[in-house]
């Protein structure tokens, strides 16, 4: 790579991929069909609207991209794997340069800046245009995240020459492309307390989510059977809560997941799920968990260990919201989680502080979120909650600003919409991914609770407006897929996610229902055959989906062929 001139130049040899292979599905292409080669002089570079050195995230983001350029090897997904292109190929004008430049108007952020706006200003679209005859190639954004979507995009056009890693071509020129995603919040929810996963691991998925244009990590850090995350002004929850000293986030580790994230695009919020799943804040504050440790767990929680933070309790609640405070501004994303998800009803009901109390169940719950909303209003957080806390127990003042997490049913979704809260989709019935491997609890023979397996085309058939007006679709912010990590590590992880979370990414893209035929299985199959072969590359464990047979030769291999 050259140093910093008039513009960034990232020198690469390139690669290439056809344009209908790309997944995302862009909102709007046309292609035509003459083959283009990559100089090997080939070059992106920021135009002139980067009057100064560019923030050194979207340089950071600009040396990923010329790195899978150089390392991709990616031959054409047909039979003989490109070979019959190659005379076409290599009798084709070359590309010497791809100009970055925003808009008239747009102004130089860092990626993380814009990645962590709030919804409602969060700008990812851009245009990429490419001709065929060798001239300047370009993408234009109104912000510096829109660019990098548009290098993202370009790097799933180039595919290589088989038996050459030197040839890189793309198929399909002039192309131009005009691209912008339906939601703002496309996402993946990682829990790290079930099982360790070391930041390698996550910074490995975040690199996998930004090539599929998702951009919000969910950050489940902590939950009942351990405390992971090292915080100064409360060093006993890790050091008495955490499964080891080595299994540890520390102040910096947080950090530096946020800034590896925004590199792709992503930004990171956390969840400190609350006054449920917290029975592993007793290890450190006994005093402040009803039902620690109560035997049948089964009676007093939905998993081992039983114990959630007392209610009705004001030093618990002071407790709980310096502790939300605290992590909460260890994030720049404008949102924050504080859970409420499966409060058990008889582990208050045994609490002597709770039988003391002639306070109703859902009022004591209502104060007290309602006391950690307080907390994170006064450091400008949005909350994000479970569904329970709108449904099951309401919470009494509980702000429209408030966005919700429908997990335990799509069929939920309208409920929440009615009540006028935005919502984000996490059905377990479509985005599970932990689902179909079996129960883990000892001796027991049966399914686990969210059978059948999650499949990517059952992943990819979601409807996010599905039972809702035209007038509600608003209300829906985008969703995100899920791995709770009771039968998870980072040996299975990649195996997990990819490619179905791929599938569930140009759900969030495209926003385009199913049952309108705007969004077909068939038709996606091919695209994210190449989008989960060019992952592997990447050092992406994803699985496969079919036979190689299958894979270079679409729609043979449906049932109907």
């Amino acid at each position: 790579m050259k140093g910093y001139h008039a513009s960034l130049l990232v020198l690469v040899p390139l690669l290439t991929s056809p344009a209908l292979a790309l997944f995302p599905a862009p909102h709007n292409l046309t292609a035509g069909t003459t083959p283009l080669k990559l100089s090997p002089s080939f070059e992106i570079t920021l135009g002139s609207s980067f009057h100064k050195r560019p923030p050194s995230d979207l340089a950071a983001a600009l040396k990923t991209t010329g790195s899978y350029l150089l390392t991709d090897q990616l031959e054409p997904l047909i039979i003989g794997r490109g070979e019959s292109l190659r005379a076409s190929v290599e009798k084709a004008s070359s590309l010497h340069q791809l100009e970055l430049n925003l808009v008239p108007g747009g102004v130089v952020r860092s990626l993380r800046e814009e990645a962590d706006m709030p919804y409602a200003t969060r700008d990812e679209a851009y245009t990429l245009s490419i001709p065929s005859g060798g001239s300047l190639a370009s993408i234009s954004a109104n912000s510096t995240l829109g660019l990098l979507r548009g290098l993202q995009t370009f790097a799933q056009l180039v595919y290589v020459l088989p038996k050459s890693n030197q040839t890189r071509f793309i198929q399909t020129t002039p192309l131009l492309i005009v691209d912008k995603p339906a939601f703002p919040h496309r996402g993946f929810s990682l829990d790290t307390s079930r099982n360790f996963f070391p930041v390698k691991d996550i910074e490995r998925t975040l690199g996998a989510m930004g090539s599929a244009k998702l951009n919000t990590l969910h950050w489940h850090i902590t939950d009942s059977q351990s405390w992971p995350l090292i915080l100064p002004e409360y060093p006993e929850l890790a050091s008495k809560g955490a499964y080891s000293a080595a299994q540890t986030y520390t102040v910096a580790d947080v950090e530096h997941v946020q800034a590896f994230a925004a590199q792709h695009g992503v930004s990171v919020y956390i969840e400190i799920d609350m006054p449920g799943h917290t029975a592993v804040i007793g290890e450190a504050y006994p005093q402040y968990i009803a039902c620690k440790g109560l035997t049948p767990w089964a009676t007093y929680a939905n998993e081992p260990p039983a114990g959630q933070l007392r209610l009705d309790d004001e030093e618990v609640l002071g407790f709980a919201k310096n502790l939300t405070g605290t992590i909460a501004k260890l994030t720049s994303s404008p949102y924050f989680s504080t859970g409420g998800d499966e409060i058990n009803v008889a582990c208050y009901a045994q609490d002597p502080a709770m039988n003391a109390s002639s306070v109703n169940l859902n009022d004591s719950i209502s104060v007290f979120v309602e006391g950690l909303h307080a907390t994170l209003s006064e450091i400008g957080k949005t909350p994000i909650v479970w569904e329970e806390m709108v449904l099951d127990h309401p919470v009494t003042n509980l702000s429209k600003l408030a966005v919700v997490l429908v997990w335990i049913s799509s069929a939920n979704v309208k409920a929440v919409v009615d009540k006028g809260f935005r919502v984000i989709h996490a059905a377990s019935d479509y985005l599970y991914l932990d689902c179909g491997h079996g129960g883990w609890v000892g001796s027991y023979v049966g399914n686990s609770w969210c059978d059948p397996y999650k499949s990517w085309q059952k992943v990819y058939s979601f409807d996010p407006y599905a039972n809702l007006t035209e007038a509600q679709q608003h209300l829906i912010v985008g969703g995100e897929t899920l791995l709770w990590a009771e039968q998870a590590d980072p040996s299975s992880l990649d195996g997990y996610l990819w490619p179905r979370s791929a599938a569930a990414a140009e759900v969030w893209w495209t926003g385009a229902g199913t049952t309108a035929g705007l969004r077909n299985a068939t038709e996606a199959l091919p695209r994210l055959h190449d989008w989960r072969y060019r992952a592997v590359q990447r050092g992406i464990g994803a699985v496969a989906l079919q036979p190689e047979y299958c894979a270079v030769r679409p729609f043979e291999c449906d049932l109907t062929a």
